[in-house]
């Protein structure tokens, strides 16, 4: 019998055949980032008739369903508790580390409008650098880790989202113990590509833009060394430039921070002050091979941090195809 349990559970798991290319087109480039999660987010309260309602709630509760329909970001709320309010309620699903609850949330009619004491987020829009487009699947990959809720740091589900042209505008320069951010435009008019999986090695999607740019080989953690490297990352001029690092330790056992490095372009230190929010997913190359993508600033010293290898984000996006 318990043959039998462990050929069954062997057979359950997902088993993944990688076919990504060995030569990939690098980005650099900066993206918008627009997601549409599963559910609506719980960030605040107000009062209703001088008191909170609805108190059992807590900051970061995610909220899924109204009366059994699904809620994919806050207009989709507000026009399903419309249609089924029942004595000044409805009945919603929410999760909670990890966990479904079901409970009734009160609703304040005042006037002709329905309150409900929250303050809920759907979408997320933000910005992040291009790793690289796989020229073979299409398949590209963005940030080198995951998109996560500010509240509970859950992953975001993606219940629909894409990636668009984005336009530096300027830079907010890093300082130790308070990272900058790169500061852009989003061309929502623009699209680069659509976004299906958000994992905690990256984010990845679809896209049928190549680019003007020649493909690159890849590299294992195994064939990097210490020393002379370099980072692809956009400038304030909205070029994709290169920018001298030095890499002081690899670790081929780690699931995400297989590089520390360390920045020592003078331009780039001038421009940035260092690492910055917006720099994630950069493509670090060394050799004129993609070895990895910037993932991590480290706080105390701006100048400093970690970096993804490339191998890890292609089988993640890979797994696109398997699905």
């Amino acid at each position: 019998m318990k043959k039998i349990l462990y050929m069954i559970i062997l057979f359950l798991l997902p088993c993944y055949v990688f076919a990504y290319s060995n030569s990939i087109i690098p980005g650099g480039d900066t993206v918008g980032i627009e997601i549409k999660g599963d559910g609506v987010v719980v960030v605040g309260f107000y009062k209703v008739d001088g008191r909170y309602i609805n108190n059992y709630l807590q900051l970061g509760d995610r909220i899924i369903k109204v009366e059994n329909n699904n809620i994919v970001d806050t207009k989709s709320m507000i026009e399903i508790i419309e249609k089924n309010i029942n004595n000044n309620s409805v009945n919603i699903t929410y999760i909670r580390d990890n966990k479904e609850y079901v409970d009734k949330l009160e609703l304040y009619k005042d006037n002709d409008e329905y309150k409900t004491g929250l303050y809920i987020k759907g979408d997320l829009l933000g910005i992040g650098t291009l790793t690289y487009i796989d020229p073979e699947s299409n398949i590209y990959g963005i940030l080198g880790h995951s998109l996560n809720y500010s509240y509970s740091n859950d992953i975001i589900d993606i219940y629909k989202g894409n990636t668009y042209e984005a336009y530096i505008k300027g830079f907010t320069k890093s300082t130790n113990g308070l990272p900058g951010s790169k500061n852009a435009e989003i061309k929502k008019n623009n699209i680069f590509g659509n976004l299906t999986y958000n994992s905690s090695y990256g984010i990845f999607g679809n896209t049928n833009k190549h680019l003007n740019r020649e493909r690159m080989e890849i590299a294992s953690v195994d064939e990097v060394k210490l020393g002379d490297a370099f980072i692809l990352t956009s400038n304030k001029n909205n070029e994709v430039e290169k920018y001298k690092i030095k890499i002081l330790d690899i670790d081929s056992r780690h699931k995400d921070k297989n590089f520390y490095f360390e920045i020592v372009d003078y331009d780039l230190l001038e421009m940035s002050g260092g690492i910055v929010q917006g720099m994630s997913g950069s493509p670090i190359i060394q050799n004129n091979k993609i070895i990895g993508a910037v993932t991590r600033v480290l706080v105390d010293d701006v100048r400093k941090g970690y970096g993804i290898s490339i191998i890890t984000m292609l089988e993640e996006g890979d797994k696109i195809k398997a699905e």
